[in-house]
């Protein structure tokens, strides 16, 4: 990155930054920790962009780039499944016979919900959890995107959340599958 284009973005983001967000809040983008993630998102993704020099209106360009990163954002947080403070209780539990015997019959059912899934999320979900994959190096490896490979991931763990129920948690798929391979 050249040091010109650098100040360019630096001076935007002395310039934009504030009116940006004033820009978020006034489209409901989420808290206030969220407009200031998704503000620092914009300059993230405008400092990546290797042609700023063919930028002629910034704050327009800005606030675009903004109301795109809003809309992932946005999208993603209706996937996303809420959280029960009963599952930092039984982080506290000590492994007892009973713990130990509930911990068994939740590993088979996850090995019988993951069982159920297509062939094509099964061998992602090995590959990312069983080998310690990436998710490019899967791609790669099985002739896909990386986008390919990531909706089939969250869509594993969507598969995963219903058919488990809601007590199905990523920290729970990835403690079992530490003892096991997918």
């Amino acid at each position: 990155m050249t040091h010109s284009r650098q100040s360019r973005v630096g001076e935007w983001f002395t310039e934009w930054y504030t009116p940006l967000r004033r820009f978020l809040r006034r489209r409901n983008a989420g808290s206030t920790a969220d407009i200031d993630d998704i503000a620092q998102e914009v300059f993230l993704r405008l400092l990546r962009y290797n042609r700023s020099e063919l930028i002629d209106f910034p704050q327009a360009y800005l606030y675009k780039i903004a109301a795109n990163v809003s809309a992932e954002w946005a999208s993603r947080s209706n996937r996303r499944m809420p959280y029960n403070s009963a599952w930092l209780t039984d982080l506290a539990d000590t492994l007892s016979p009973q713990v130990e015997l509930e911990r068994d019959t939740a590993n088979a059912e996850l090995e019988q919900a993951i069982n159920s899934l297509p062939a094509r999320r099964r061998e992602i979900l090995r590959l990312h959890f069983g080998d310690g994959i990436g998710h490019e190096d899967i791609a790669r490896r099985m002739g896909l995107t990386r986008r390919i490979v990531k909706r089939d991931l969250a869509g594993a763990y969507a598969a995963l959340r219903i058919t488990l129920g809601a007590g199905a948690t990523d920290s729970t798929l990835q403690t079992s599958n530490s003892d096991r391979s997918v």
